[in-house]
This record gives structure tokens, sequence and C-alpha cells, in this order.
């Protein structure tokens, strides 16, 4: 199966057509990039089922020698993720790439050759731009903070299918590619949603294989699961089973431990199914009723006649003489009328007695309403009313707090009034204080002032003569003029204050 097949519409393609569609597209970039192999590397893979379908091919991806900001030229929106550990489930790589899942267009997964622990990841976006920023920014990332292994992205140039190898035997689980997803049965459409295609070439949506937290694929896994065979639900045997018909309880028969007789003492479930035979045997009449068939005149369930046999001409035969049958079947039926009338007047009897006791027992019911309702509207009485009796004495004792503080607020008022006028004259007392005070330092400063000039025009005068003329005397007599002048300012003072 070569890689230039375009047989088929895109539409109706499977997974692996859609990548060979692809290849034959860029069949001219694949010659260039062949041409030029120190920029492209080849690596081969395998994909599918080996006991159904083994599909081979080579992915031709752009070497990872350059740096993240020099991206490679011609690239496609189709990259690879390489080494991915086999631990990390289809689930868990979704939830790696986080937002970027809802821009991918398909998501294949391909095994590496040599290689059984890591597989690697073929993802086509819808645009260049979205393959840009998934390669920057998953590029050298390590798929968790507990991990060593290092998310390892490579732009792709093209994938070539080689071979596709058929085995002889098949299996349940079908290589052909469904149109709809096997988990929500919706059509896998790339329009709604991004594709992802396990490695047994089975495909589901992105958003539903999400959710799937088991490492092994969903359809292989349902197709090879084998049915767990019946056992015992006590001791676990596998021989001589039988199947409770009403609860499905599995038990073991009397010739092991019997667990299934048993089952029917302590639930009353009186119809068993030997497993092996598809018998049913029915405890409470101990014999088998597989064998019972409903009758057409009055649906009732009667015995298989077994009686009856055929000859040798293909006729049916009785056994016994047809006379004797007769007589047997006449004083058998006229025993069951006799048991249906006893039948009858019992049942009208029991209906009479039963409606006798619903009628006693609704009287029974009426009056443990009535009293009921009648001690519960005495119960609320006498709780509301003891609560009203609460709430009466809070209320007293809130309005004599009301009362209280009212009195405390009107001589609060009063004493409010007094000490405002008190305040006034505070006030009043204040200010005349403060103008006399103002008047004595305007004095104060008048005669510093005074005092200022007179000892300057001194200073003056003594600098002007400067002469050593003056005589001890006069300055004496100066001093002494100074030692009046101040005495005179202390008195005045004195006065004042």
């Amino acid at each position: 199966m070569s890689a230039t097949s375009t047989s088929g519409s895109v539409a109706g393609a499977t997974s692996e057509d859609i990548f060979r569609l692809s290849t034959a597209m860029d069949s001219t970039d694949l010659t260039e990039s062949s041409s030029n192999s120190t920029v492209t590397q080849t690596l081969p893979f395998s994909s599918g089922n080996p006991r159904i379908e083994e599909i081979r091919g080579i992915m031709h991806l752009y070497r990872d020698d350059s740096p993240n900001s020099n991206l490679p030229v011609g690239r496609k929106p189709l990259v690879c993720v390489l080494a991915v550990p086999n631990h990390m489930t289809y689930a868990d790589f979704c939830q790696f790439c986080g937002s970027f899942i809802q821009h991918i267009l398909e998501m294949r997964i391909v095994r590496n050759d040599g290689d059984e622990d890591q597989y690697s990841v073929l993802i086509r976006f819808d645009g260049q731009e979205s393959a840009d920023n998934f390669y920057k920014h998953f590029n050298g990332k390590r798929f968790s903070s507990m991990e060593v292994e290092v998310c390892h992205v490579l732009f792709t140039v093209d994938v070539q299918f080689t071979a596709s190898i058929e085995h002889a035997h098949t299996s349940p689980a079908s290589s052909t590619e469904q149109p709809s997803c096997p988990v929500c049965l919706e059509r896998l459409d790339q329009e709604m949603g991004g594709i992802l295609t396990t490695i047994c070439n089975h495909s589901f949506h992105c958003s539903c294989i999400s959710k799937w937290t088991d490492s092994s694929c969903p359809v292989c896994r349902y197709c090879q699961q084998q049915p767990e065979k019946s056992k015992c639900s006590v001791c676990e045997t596998l021989e001589n089973l039988w199947i409770c018909v009403i609860c499905g309880f599995v038990g073991c028969g009397r010739y092991k431990e019997g667990h299934a007789i048993r089952h029917w003492k302590e639930t009353q479930h009186c119809y068993s199914l030997e497993l092996e035979t598809r018998r049913v045997w029915d405890y409470v009449g101990d014999n088998y009723v597989h064998r019972l068939i409903q009758s057409k005149t009055d649906g009732k369930l009667v015995e298989l006649n077994t009686c009856m046999h055929t000859g040798d001409y293909g006729s049916c035969e009785c056994s016994k003489d047809f006379g004797t049958g007769e007589v047997l079947f006449s004083s058998k039926l006229e025993a069951l009328h006799t048991f249906l009338q006893i039948v009858d007047e019992y049942n009208d009897l029991l209906t009479s007695q039963l409606e006798n006791q619903r009628t006693y027992f609704e009287s029974l019911l009426l009056e443990a309403k009535e009293e009921t309702e009648k001690e519960i509207s005495e119960s609320v009485d006498k709780a509301v009313g003891s609560r009203l009796q609460k709430l009466q004495s809070k209320l007293d004792k809130h309005m004599e707090e009301k009362k209280f503080l009212d009195e405390v607020n009107v001589n609060l008022m009063k004493n409010q009034d007094f000490w405002k006028s008190k305040i006034l004259e505070i006030e009043e007392r204040e200010r005349k204080a403060l103008k006399i005070r103002d008047e004595k330092i305007e004095a104060l400063e008048e005669q510093l002032r005074g005092l200022m000039a007179y000892i300057e025009a001194e200073n003056t005068e003594e600098h002007v003569s400067g002469s050593s003329e003056i005589t001890n005397g006069m300055v004496v007599s100066m001093e002494g003029t100074n030692s009046n002048a101040k005495n005179a300012s202390r008195s005045s003072n004195r006065r004042r204050n």
C-alpha cells in the first residue's frame, strides 16, 4: 500500500487515508526534502493490532538542531511528539495538550519500531499558527513535574505509509474504521472536534477519549473481554450450579455444599434453574416444573401430558387404557370443580373479612389522627402561651428601662444647658483676661523699645567721644542714672500688676 494512494473521497476516508491523501498532495515537497537530507530525518513507525492488520510507514521530520525562534521554512501544520512514555494514557496526553486540543483536527498514535516503552503522536492542526504555538510551548517541556521525560516536538514534512500486512485470522475487534465514535455514537467529523486514532487503528473524538482513564482501547477491551464463568456465590465452585429465577443468586446443588437450597430456605425463592441442563426445580413441590404449560381455556399452568408418545407410524398413542384415563380425568375434573368452589367461597369470606378489617383500621387511624391533631394543637397553644408570656415580661422590662433612660436624658439636657452657660461665662472671662494681658504686653513692649533706644543712644555717645577724658564721677553718675531708670520701670510694672 503506497503513500500516493488517493482513492476515495476525503469525507469518507479513514485516518490513515487522510495522511495518505496529504502525502499524495505533498509528494513534491517530499522529493525536495529527500534531496536535501541534511534538513530532514526519517523515522519508521507502525500501527494497528498485530493479530489483525499492521500498518507500517516512515515519517519525514525536520531536524531539531535550530533554536525555537528559527522555525523551519516550508513547514506544515503537522507535528510529531516523540518518545511519549507508555504509562501516559490517551486521556493524560489530551490533558497535557490543554487548550490546544480545540485546534487539533487529527491525532494519531503510532508505535516506534524497536522501542516498546514509548510511542509517538502525529498531530494535525487547523492552522499553521496553532502548530507554531504548540511547538514553542511544549518543545523541551516535561510531561509532568514528577517525571524526567521531556516532550520532543518536531515539525513533520510528510508521512509515508509503506506497507499494510493483513493476517489470515480475524479478531472480533475489526480494524475497519467506523463512521461514528464508539463512545458517543456521533459521526467522526473534524468540524465537530478533533479525532484521535489509537495505536490499534480505532478512532474516537478527543473529547470522548479524554474521559477514558484506562490505558487500553475501549473497543479492544470490549471486544476481547472474555465472559466470566459462573460460580457459586458462597464457595465459588464451578460444578453443579443452580441460579435463582427470582433474584439471580448462583449456588451449588445438594451434591456439593447445598448453597442453592439454603438460599431457598432463607429467602423462600422456590424456583431455581440448573445451569447445565436448563431445567427448573420447584423446592416447594419438590419436582421439576420446566414442563408446565399454560392452558388456552383458563390461562392456568398445567403439566404437560407425559403419557403420550409417538408410535411406530408417527401417530400419538396413550400408554394406558383410554377408558381408565377418561374416568380418572372425570374424577379429577370433579375434584377440581369442588376445589374451585371452595376457593371461591374462601375468597368471598376473605374479601368480606378484609373489608371489615379495613373499615376497623381506618376508624382507628381516624381516631389516632384526631387525637394527634388535638395533642399538637394543645402543645402549640401551650408553647405559644409560654412564649407570649416571656415576650411580655421582656417588653415590660424594656419599657422600664426606656422610662429610666428618658429621665436620665431629661437630666442630662438640663445639665447641658447649665454647663453651656458656664462655658460662656468662662469664655467671656478668658476673653477679658486675654485683652488685659495683650494691653500689658503692648505697654511692656513700648517700655522695652524705649529702653533699647536709650541703650543704643548711650552706646553711640560713648563711641563718638572715644576719649578717655571721662571722669570716674561722670561714669558713676551715669550708672546711678541707669539704676534709677531700672528701679522706676520695675515700680511701674508692679503697679500695673
